[in-house]
């Protein structure tokens, strides 16, 4: 799949740019806070409708403006898809593909594939088990849209037992209506996620070792209230100790991927660059399995992920994504053109760079791959 087009209006710090990409590599350069990694986030949210980093929707609107519009313009399976997303202050966002608006956003998701690599992916080890469930969730969803109906359902039925606790009611028909709704949606999350973990670690563990070069051992563990329990039997257990705490305890709500190294939790033992290299690994391995899972080569974003890596690490990343085998369309930024040039020399070919300044990008060169001054 390839984006060839972008056009931003009032998009976070950009209020308008136009730009034509390459199909494999498009670097973005400037210093911090003038806004490239706004950019990247334009082209995550043409396909998520968020952004990457969960801001509000009003946060996205440019300060001065009262709406926000993007437009992607894409080849996806040879064939053109044009994308169409606007935002007023107050009023629900639309989501039109090809001209026609989406009845709901969760019909979208998938279309356009996209890995986004981040220095916010830090929180995926040290934060809490939110930030990995959505990880498995995003993943998933992108290739089944069945797991994504069961998750909408499930949140639904937890969100009724819960305003059920907060009224006080006991009668254990009405909690057994609803707890039979959220079993049935529980274990196909549960049999969904656990077949990922068995599928996903092997690959994830392989990039880890590319990237790291050395023979450390890591894997995924899935932490699940289900792993013990059906989940009509948790919620049967623990009806009394939910009244009294007040909201819904026990299931896939509160599972959580423990990220290992060796026999240790990464969360507890791991370096800053054995962290650094574990999201990288695990965004990369993402990209990898939504590729095998979808049949559709997903976009590559990758916002400032040379930080805290020593040269080696750097320089095992740069041939991997660089040699272009098994990567697509890339979009990548940087605070200077060194990595980026690496970059561009081992892949050859046309590439585009742009520079970002206050929130205004322009192109400020078309290369055929040699490294340019």
């Amino acid at each position: 799949m390839i984006l060839n087009s972008i056009s931003i209006l009032n998009f976070k710090n950009i209020e308008e740019a136009a730009l034509q990409f390459s199909p494999k590599i498009n670097c973005f350069i400037g210093n911090n806070g003038m806004g490239k990694t706004n950019v990247l986030d334009a082209v995550y949210y043409l396909s998520f409708s968020k952004c990457h980093a969960l801001q509000g929707d009003a946060m996205v609107i440019r300060h001065e403006a009262d709406y926000m519009m993007l437009k992607g313009s894409y080849l996806r399976r040879n064939e053109p898809e044009e994308v169409t997303l606007a935002l007023q202050r107050g009023k629900r966002k639309t989501l039109k593909r090809n001209g026609k608006e989406y009845k709901k956003l969760s019909e979208h998701i998938g279309l356009l594939p996209v890995v986004m690599v981040s220095p916010m992916d830090w929180e995926l080890i040290r934060g809490a088990g939110d930030e990995r469930r959505r990880l498995v969730d995003m993943i998933i969803s992108q290739s089944n849209h069945e797991y994504l109906a069961s998750l909408i359902r499930y949140g639904k039925a937890v969100e009724n037992r819960n305003a059920m606790i907060k009224q006080g009611y006991r009668d254990p028909i009405l909690y057994e209506t609803v707890e039979e709704q959220m079993s049935a949606a529980a274990q196909h999350i549960h049999d969904c996620r656990s077949k990922w973990v068995e599928e996903f670690s092997p690959i994830f563990m392989e990039y880890y070792r590319a990237i790291s070069g050395s023979a450390e051992t890591v894997h995924l563990s899935y932490k699940s209230h289900l792993n013990d329990m059906p989940m009509s039997e948790l919620l049967a257990a623990n009806r009394e100790r939910d009244l009294v705490i007040g909201y819904t305890t026990r299931g896939v709500h509160r599972d959580d991927i423990e990220l290992m190294l060796g026999d240790y939790s990464m969360r507890k033992t791991g370096s800053q660059g054995q962290c650094k290299t574990y999201t990288i690994a695990l965004r990369l391995a993402q990209y990898d399995f939504l590729k095998r899972a979808g049949g559709i080569t997903p976009i590559l974003l990758l916002d400032d992920i040379f930080d805290k890596l020593d040269a080696d690490r750097v320089e095992n990343i740069i041939n991997m994504v660089g040699n272009g085998e098994g990567f697509g369309q890339i979009f990548i930024t940087d605070t200077n053109r060194t990595h980026l040039d690496e970059i561009i020399g081992h892949v050859g070919g046309e590439h585009r760079i742009f520079t970002v300044t206050g929130g205004k990008v322009e192109l400020a060169g078309i290369t055929d791959g040699e490294v340019q001054p």
